[in-house]
């Protein structure tokens, strides 16, 4: 025999909400839910209170501010041309470490060394100077989402080392010595381009294009010189 129930006797939405909310106020939320969906109810209800209490920092890994880290340590090899004392093509060894460290951002300081000795002149100049970065910057262009710019321009530029490299720009502001006079320091300012691949745990290699102004004396006479500097090295 088929029972008919009329519109009238089924009970409304209302009702089965009213209904809901009396058994969980009654019963406590997890032992209503335990009763009606059954166990599977206990471990997602037990994972969102944990989701809930954890700490802001944790869910967002907002950037904490690291003075003198020291590490990475920097050692490079740079290929050098400039336009006044001397011009010819030489090497330039530098070596740093990293003063500041704020998310994608660091301040390294440099240290660099350029000698040229020749039968007619000698020239040992010194250089130290900050060197500010800013790691990966081409993520700011992280759009549109179907084609992000920055996923194609790492795609181009990188190839299969997309994912590993870190592209980053930079500046440089310090001094030399000889600077203005064989004894005087002189300034410094420029900037940087280049790439970071990570090889190992603590080990990456390093390239990058650096442009600078200077100045030196060189056989008694002070000028401004441009230097191009191609650098290749590794950082620990």
């Amino acid at each position: 025999m088929v029972r008919v129930v009329s519109m009238a006797q089924q009970p409304s939405l209302e009702s089965n909400i009213l209904t809901t909310t009396k058994m969980i106020k009654r019963q406590g939320v997890s032992r209503w839910a335990l009763k009606t969906y059954g166990y599977g109810s206990r471990l997602v209800f037990g994972m969102l209170l944990f989701a809930s209490a954890l700490p802001c920092e944790v869910a967002a890994q907002e950037a904490v501010l690291n003075v003198l880290p020291l590490r990475p340590f920097n050692f490079d090899v740079s290929f050098n041309h400039r336009t006044f004392a001397p011009t010819r093509r030489v090497l330039v060894l530098q070596a740093g470490f990293t003063a500041l460290q704020y998310g994608p951002l660091e301040v390294r300081t440099v240290y660099q060394y350029y000698s040229h000795h020749t039968p007619a002149f000698t020239t040992d100049q010194h250089s130290l100077y900050l060197n500010p970065r800013w790691n990966n910057f081409i993520d700011v262009l992280d759009v549109p989402k179907a084609w992000p710019i920055n996923r194609v321009i790492r795609h181009v530029l990188f190839g299969p080392l997309e994912n590993r490299a870190v592209p980053y720009v930079g500046a440089a502001l310090g001094g030399t010595l000889p600077g203005r006079g064989e004894h005087s320091p002189g300034y410094l300012y420029g900037g940087q381009i280049g790439v970071r691949f990570p090889v190992t745990h603590g080990l990456s290699v390093d390239m990058g294009l650096q442009y600078t102004r200077f100045e030196i004396d060189f056989r008694g006479t002070s000028d401004l010189s441009e230097q191009w500097l191609f650098t290749i090295g590794f950082r620990l």
